[in-house]
């Protein structure tokens, strides 16, 4: 079931959840004091610098710079989007998953367009039967009727109002993107003239729809437009008809053509995906790696097929750990998959793959271009343009080696050696430049216990400061107030695909020593520092104008005189 999920719900769930039961049965862990720590899954790493800490509910690994809460380990290790690691959550707790819906009750409104989808299929492949000039086609491009019948394959017919007609009420195929709504009232067929691939989820519903055009027209390719259903940069065609044939992938060939998926499972090569009209994406590459261990891009020997080829190599840099293999095939110009396995068959195809070219190959080709390996200017090229490349792979045995043939390759020692990390500018960092930068202090002791903000009263006065960072502080002494029961893995969660988002968790990383009566005393100073400053800045903004104030302005001057008198010694 599509629709957003309530934030309500993930609070829930995350406080239902120990985050130890998530990650416990995937990594062993041993106490070290009040946190658990372990071998990191995401590097090849010897050392121990995993950490789970059950207060914060959150996971800090130190050999890949990955943190987070029970979701976010979810996504990273097992490769899920958001709202399958919290299903996946929600399974383990016994939580069923609400979904929001824009109006309506949530089951009609959410299974509309995809009954309309489903219908449309129906019909499109009813439409095919009676086309003998489709038919045809088909068997000129090598296709039969059980490859036809296994991919769903069918026909969107001429004329503006076929498929319209099937729908009593078409506002869900609207929304399913099948129909296009009319300025004054009613809708016409979007599709027309077409041969239909039906695109699927992994659970093999209709999400929509690629149309071949079977005419003159200009636009070859059209695909179902961005709908709550369906998400282009998150889908694969044919992944579901690949599950259907193989129990196991030895890998998974990426190819740009729909036609081009069904041409290799008719030749005995179910391994095949497509993109859908888009460039490869990161969440292209997780759900890739959720299947197999093992990528083969197949691209043409074209300067586009370069251009793409590049682009997929950019998107999995920072995906690749040393259990999984990406490789680069390129066809010879003028074929595609499709022309190229009816030519050659299914033997001599597969043996391309199995000589296609390694990614570092691929990266160290592509790095090289234009670039003379003989000279010592090109060497010392090479070393500088591969900085950038090589500190986008994640640290672990892959990087290492290929340092060291970056190294052989240019004579440069360390060459591409990543400089000392320096932390980001954040507003909790800036905050209070001088002395013990106090907004960023109060930030790190709120997250190591969350109870501290329950102390604070003097919210108007401390909004008044001016200070960097000071909003985000508010900020998160009200989520905290709001809810009192909530620990910092909720807090992270409420800020997620926020900047601020990542400074809290490498807030969060570092772990204060201090009791909660010792905690209370310097969180509750800071405060109190905090406002004294309002109130100086206060004062300067009342005194400037001092001969144009309000009565109330001047009572309010006089008692924060007073009270800076009396006890505000502070510099």
């Amino acid at each position: 079931m599509s629709g957003r999920i309530p934030e309500a719900f993930v609070h829930d769930l995350l406080a239902r959840v120990d985050i130890l039961e998530v990650i416990s049965p995937r990594v062993e862990l041993k106490r070290a004091g009040k946190e658990l720590k372990g071998l990191s899954p995401f590097t090849g790493e010897k050392t121990p610098s995993f950490y789970v800490n059950p207060a914060k509910q959150m996971y800090f690994d130190f050999s890949s710079g990955k943190n987070g809460n029970a979701i976010g380990f979810l996504m990273e290790f097992d490769n899920l989007p958001f709202p399958e690691a919290v299903e996946e959550l929600a399974r383990l707790v016994g939580m069923e998953v609400p979904r929001e819906a824009g109006q309506g009750p949530s089951a009609a409104v959410l299974q509309g367009p995809l009954d309309a989808l489903a219908a449309a299929e129906r019909y499109f492949r009813e439409q095919l039967k009676h086309s003998n000039r489709v038919v045809d086609y088909l068997k000129q491009r090598g296709v039969n009727g059980d490859t036809a019948r296994q991919f769903a394959i069918g026909f969107a017919p001429e004329g503006w109002d076929g498929l319209y007609k099937q729908f009593s009420d078409p506002r869900h195929a609207i929304t399913a993107g099948l129909l296009i709504e009319k300025d004054n009232g009613g809708a016409y067929d979007r599709f027309r003239n077409r041969l239909m691939f039906p695109i699927r989820d992994g659970r093999g519903r209709v999400i929509g729809f690629g149309g071949r055009t079977l005419g003159d027209d200009p636009a070859k390719y059209l695909n179902s437009p961005e709908t709550p259903v369906f998400h282009k940069g998150q889908h694969l065609y044919g992944i579901h008809e690949a599950r259907q044939a193989n129990q196991e992938f030895p890998y998974l060939l990426v190819v740009e053509g729909y036609m081009d998926v069904v041409a290799l499972f008719q030749h005995g090569l179910p391994l095949a995906v497509a993109t859908l009209g888009t460039a490869t994406t990161p969440e292209h590459l997780k759900l890739l790696f959720r299947n197999t261990r093992k990528v083969v891009f197949s691209f043409d020997g074209d300067d586009a097929g370069r251009r793409a080829a590049r682009k997929a190599l950019e998107v999995c840099l920072p995906q690749l750990r040393g259990d999984r293999e990406v490789r680069f095939l390129f066809l010879p110009d003028g074929d595609d998959p499709d022309t190229l396995i009816q030519k050659i068959g299914e033997a001599a195809f597969s043996k391309l793959v199995d000589q296609a070219m390694p990614l570092t190959s691929y990266l160290f080709e592509t790095l090289e271009q234009g670039l003379d390996m003989t000279s010592l200017e090109g060497r010392a090229r090479l070393a500088e343009k591969a900085v950038p490349w090589l500190q986008q792979l994640p640290s672990g045995p892959l990087q290492d080696l290929v340092r060291a043939e970056l190294e052989k390759r240019t004579g440069v020692q360390n060459a591409a050696a990543a400089p000392p990390r320096r932390a980001q500018p954040d507003a909790a960092s800036e905050a209070g430049s001088a002395g013990q930068r106090p907004v960023r202090r109060a930030l790190q002791l709120l997250l190591e216990h969350p109870a501290l903000a329950q102390n604070v009263s003097n919210i108007s006065q401390l909004s008044s400061n001016e200070q960097a960072g000071v909003p985000l502080l508010l900020e998160v002494i009200d989520y905290f107030q709001a809810q009192p029961e909530a620990h910092t893995g909720h807090l992270v969660q409420s800020f997620d695909g926020r900047q601020e988002g990542a400074w809290l968790q490498q807030l969060a990383l570092s772990e204060l020593p201090l009791e909660a009566e010792a905690a209370a005393a310097e969180f509750g100073e800071i405060i109190e520092r905090l406002c004294r400053s309002s109130n100086r800045q206060r004062v300067r903004e009342l005194q400037q104008r001092a001969e144009q104030l309000s009565s109330a302005e001047q009572a309010e001057l006089r008692q924060l005189m007073q009270a800076m008198q009396g006890g505000d010694k502070s510099p």
